[in-house]
């Protein structure tokens, strides 16, 4: 979504929330489930992910940068079991301090983002090591025929007009093997009929790559021994 925001998606997606939640209440607790200590989330929407972090959380950093949507996540951090605090924020632009969290979490996000790459590489260096990405995202039902109907909404730029900068042909997976994560594992599901525009799902856990050893520098040459007198 971009910074200043999209003001009829935001409301429209507020009111669909609630009836979305009887499908995915229960994957949001998966990808929440077993978290600990600090963790950063993109894209919080209007803070559906928040009363299911668990106990063990420390604190959430969420960004939102939609001002209505950000004003209902700031409502539902008041109602959390954890601390919750609201900023706004964009995942491609994340402020020097948001470093050292235990745990990133991409919660129906990464389809809207304006540079997947971007947001993906932000989140690396948000992490410290060890941490892990935690994902829920809708993406391309492969390169069949509904896969190909994803592509052209994309393409006419119909569908990210009308979604809040929503695209549903992305292969989100991918792009986050490419940013320099190394999938841990990921299942798919469906929200809602199966040949909706907006199906498969997935979600999933990531961990950063470690970087390459540097490589190791040649013993130095000894000198050569003088001859005996």
């Amino acid at each position: 979504m971009s910074r200043s925001g999209h003001p009829l998606f935001a409301r429209a997606f507020h009111r669909l929330a609630a009836l979305m939640e009887r499908d995915l209440a229960k994957h949001r607790r998966a990808l929440l489930a077993g978290l600990s200590g600090r963790v950063i989330e993109i894209g919080a929407g209007n803070g559906m992910n928040f009363r299911h972090y668990p106990g063990a959380v420390r604190e959430v950093v969420a960004l939102e940068p939609d001002p209505y949507l950000r004003s209902k996540a700031e409502a539902a951090a008041r109602a959390a079991a954890v601390t919750v605090i609201v900023r706004d924020g964009v995942a491609e632009d994340l402020a020097p301090e948001d470093v050292g969290f235990d745990a990133a979490v991409a919660s129906l996000v990464l389809c809207s983002v304006a540079d997947q790459g971007r947001a993906l590489a932000q989140l690396r260096c948000a992490l410290k090591p060890g941490g892990e990405l935690r994902f829920l995202e809708h993406v391309r039902a492969g390169r069949s025929r509904q896969g190909r109907i994803q592509a052209l909404l994309d393409r006419s730029r119909l569908w990210p007009l009308v979604a809040g900068g929503c695209h549903c042909s992305r292969e989100t997976v991918a792009a986050i093997v490419a940013a320099g994560y190394e999938i841990e594992q990921v299942r798919s599901f469906d929200v809602g009929p199966s040949w909706m525009h907006t199906n498969p799902h997935v979600l999933g856990t990531a961990r950063p790559t470690p970087p390459p050893d540097p490589p190791r520098s040649p013993p130095a040459a000894q000198a050569p021994r003088p001859a005996p007198a």
